[in-house]
């Protein structure tokens, strides 16, 4: 079938810790202090995803390093985290919401402007995999709840209890009180977001998880949002987010960061310049976690986020290695 295309017109646009005044915090000015090295020729292929995902930059190098395009890259790459049962943000063993279900969001995106995304679906680990079938098999962009999961049927995916004995134990517990306070870097991972660079240059981007825990049955945050939580633009670059979804759909984040790119900015300036976007709309506070990754067509990477505590794993032929982010506010 014809495949569906981002419209290329789109316009730019929980609670936690302590508040924390903007006016208090030192802005950045460093550019590129996260990046891996830049020189006359660009990096490729290169691989980065948010949080220090090393089987999942391994699966992603093993592709590319073997001439397979960047698509195929980031989709085998996250499907090892949708996979870990041990992973309790992403896929199976995910926290399920205030209901008991676990509920999964994805999306994907190529370097033609393809993408296919699908929401608050329930009983398939593979949730990257049923976007990439949403963005080549249908006319649309997106599919949602038992939709997305009857397609999902359709096209040979086995049906799943993603629920595991884990998360079910903590879920348990968690009803006791049903507090809904979720903390900064709580978990030490969280969403999935993955980029790539493959030989011949092209881009493609990949985002999957099981949202915020103990949610409200059917929340969606940016993580299957074209343009929120994974925007690819094959001319200029790529951008990725994790955190609040919440707080990333509001800026259309990753989004921004591209077309910052595309003004000039690096891939350090447009992340911090993402982070900034979002604080100056939360009236001086800072009781939250947003961290964003960004590639250029270069190679070159970057990161910020709000809170210390966020990375991002990184593979190219130089290496493999997990980088802390610089962050907003500081130790």
């Amino acid at each position: 079938m014809k495949r569906r295309k981002f419209l290329k017109r789109s316009g730019a646009l929980t609670t936690g810790l302590a508040t924390v005044p903007l006016a208090a915090m030192p802005l950045s000015s460093q550019s590129l202090p996260n990046s891996l090295p830049s020189g006359d020729d660009p990096v490729r292929p290169i691989v980065i995803c948010t949080w220090d995902f090393g089987n999942a930059t391994a699966k992603a190098w093993e592709v590319l390093a073997n001439d397979g395009n960047a698509l195929d890259a980031v989709e085998q790459g996250v499907m090892i985290e949708e996979a870990d049962e041990n992973n309790q943000t992403v896929g199976m063993g995910g926290r399920p919401d205030r209901d008991g279900r676990v509920s999964l969001d994805a999306c994907i995106m190529d370097a033609k402007g393809n993408c296919g995304a699908v929401l608050a679906m329930e009983n398939i680990v593979h949730p990257i995999s049923v976007a990439r079938a949403v963005m080549e098999r249908t006319p649309h962009v997106m599919l949602s709840g038992k939709g997305a999961e009857r397609f999902g049927y359709e096209q040979g995916f086995k049906k799943t209890d993603l629920l595991t004995e884990k998360s079910k134990t903590e879920w348990v517990e968690w009803q006791k009180t049903a507090q809904y306070k979720p903390l900064i870097n709580i978990e030490n991972h969280d969403t999935i977001g993955m980029l790539a660079i493959d030989a011949k240059g092209d881009i493609s981007g990949a985002c999957t998880t099981s949202g915020m825990a103990y949610k409200m049955a059917g929340r969606v945050g940016d993580s299957p949002i074209i343009g929120a939580g994974l925007f690819v633009d094959n001319e200029v670059g790529a951008a990725t987010a994790t955190g609040v979804g919440e707080e990333v759909v509001r800026t259309v984040g990753s989004f921004l960061i591209v077309e910052l790119m595309r003004q000039g900015k690096s891939p350090q300036e447009a992340c911090e310049e993402g982070v900034r976007r979002i604080l100056k709309k939360n009236d001086d506070k800072a009781d939250f976690q947003i961290g964003f990754i960004a590639i250029n067509k270069k190679g070159e990477t970057g990161s910020y986020c709000i809170h210390p505590g966020f990375s991002y794993r990184s593979y190219t032929k130089e290496g493999h290695r997990n980088t802390p982010s610089d962050s907003y506010i500081k130790v």
